[in-house]
C-alpha cells in the first residue's frame, strides 16, 4: 500500500516536505551547536547572537538542500524506471553526496562522499524494505 501512495504525490511535493521536515532538524541542531561554539569561543551578547543565528540558518539550509535533493532525485529516478529498488536510493544518494562535496573542488572528495552516501541510503533502502 506504501508503493501504491508514493506514486499519487508529486516529486515537488514530496522534496518540499523532505526539505522542511530536515531543515527544521538541521535548524534545531544548528541552535544547539551554535551556542556550544559561540559559548566554546567565548562570545557574549549581540556577537553571540548572531552567531547562533547564522549557524542556524547554515545548518538548517545545508540540511534542507540535501533532503529535497536526494528525495527529488530518488522521486524522480524512480518514476523515470518505473520500479521501487535500491538503485533508486543508490543513485539519489551518489548525487546528493557528490552535490554537498563539490564546494571542496576536490574530485577525490566529491567521488569519495558520493560513493560513501550511495551506500549509506542504499544500505537504509534494504533495511526499510525488509
Amino acid at each position: 500500500m506504501e508503493e501504491e501512495r508514493d506514486y499519487d504525490f508529486p516529486c515537488s511535493s514530496l522534496a518540499v516536505d523532505s526539505v522542511v521536515r530536515l531543515g527544521a532538524g538541521g535548524a534545531i541542531w544548528g541552535l544547539c551547536l551554535g551556542s556550544y561554539d559561540s559559548r566554546k569561543n567565548g562570545l557574549t551578547g549581540v556577537p553571540r547572537a548572531s552567531y547562533v543565528v547564522k549557524s542556524v540558518g547554515r545548518i538548517g539550509l545545508q540540511c534542507g538542500l540535501f533532503a529535497g535533493l536526494y528525495t527529488g532525485t530518488r522521486c524522480g529516478v524512480q518514476r523515470y524506471r518505473r520500479k521501487k529498488d535500491m538503485l533508486n536510493a543508490s543513485i539519489a544518494g551518489a548525487v546528493a553526496g557528490a552535490a554537498i562535496a563539490i564546494k571542496t573542488r576536490s574530485l577525490t572528495q566529491v567521488v569519495g562522499m558520493a560513493a560513501f552516501l550511495s551506500a549509506v541510503t542504499s544500505a537504509a533502502d534494504v533495511m526499510q524494505t525488509n
